[in-house]
């Protein structure tokens, strides 16, 4: 069932504390969220910007300055793409836990606004927003879908997800039923320049966007939530969700109190 499952280490990294866990979409972030995705920026030649608020009185000296909010943005080399750590700035929340990251594009130059953002809580793990990221910044128009919502979940069921069975071409939830992904309603809040986005009328039919999570135990809360915009590209979402669904291993250290119990682990030295 885990054909990628290292039960013989893959190998030593020197911690006797770290471990390779699967399933991945319940291996939590590791605590490293922030870095596990600047890193991969900074490796795709993203620029990165501190933006920082605060209050500073006259004559101050600049170490006693009362920082009141600090975020950084991630900007592409083209500047049609960026990424924010928005942790630090009162973001609103997903399933009652608060955004980490929200992911944004457009489509060209002329336009000020993003034509499309998506938005990720703690917990989502690194990698799968690492490999989101790259082929975010692999496309040459990141705005253009380059296919319908089938590749989403072609990429997850190909993993052994399961397809919806009151929805099959909406939606899948993984084999111990603990993580979903599903193509409906978006949340309030979330940004799309589609304007039908915020104008439907009530017997309308609204815009649908993809939303991800995991709900380890029903009722318990969620350990993450991931929330595209309508008019973010079904390839991109489908990247996220083939590196969600992978059965491939992730090295930890921190493992997440909810799923603790349900990781397979095979130590990493």
């Amino acid at each position: 069932m885990h054909p990628d499952f290292p039960f013989e280490p893959l190998a030593p990294t020197g911690d006797p504390s770290a471990c390779w866990v699967g399933p991945r979409h319940l291996a939590g972030d590791d605590g490293r969220l922030y870095d596990a995705v600047a890193d991969t920026l900074a490796g795709l030649g993203w620029t990165s910007l501190a933006i920082v608020r605060g209050r500073q009185v006259p004559d101050e000296a600049p170490e006693d300055r009362q920082v009141l909010r600090s975020t950084v943005l991630h900007i592409s080399p083209d500047s049609l793409r960026w990424a924010q750590w928005v942790l630090p700035d009162e973001p609103f929340h997903l399933g009652n836990l608060p955004i980490a990251w929200q992911v944004s594009a457009r489509a060209g130059l002329s336009s000020p606004l993003a034509q499309w953002s998506a938005y990720f809580t703690p917990e989502v793990p690194g990698e799968v927003l690492a490999d989101f990221l790259a082929a975010l910044d692999a496309r040459d128009q990141p705005a253009l879908s380059l296919g319908g919502s089938e590749l989403v979940l072609d990429a997850v069921t190909a993993h052994g997800w399961l397809r919806d069975v009151d929805q099959p071409g909406a939606g899948a939830v993984d084999p111990t039923f603990a993580s979903h992904i599903r193509l409906g309603e978006v949340p309030p809040l979330i940004q799309d320049a589609d304007p039908r986005a915020l104008v439907a009328e009530a017997d309308e039919a609204v815009l649908a966007g993809w939303q991800a999570w995991a709900e380890p135990v029903l009722g318990a809360g969620y350990l993450w939530a991931a929330s595209f915009g309508p008019s973010v590209p079904h390839d991109l979402v489908a990247a996220f969700a083939d590196s969600l669904s992978s059965s491939a291993p992730v090295l930890r250290r921190v493992l997440p109190e909810s799923t603790r119990d349900r990781l397979l682990c095979a130590p990493a030295s």
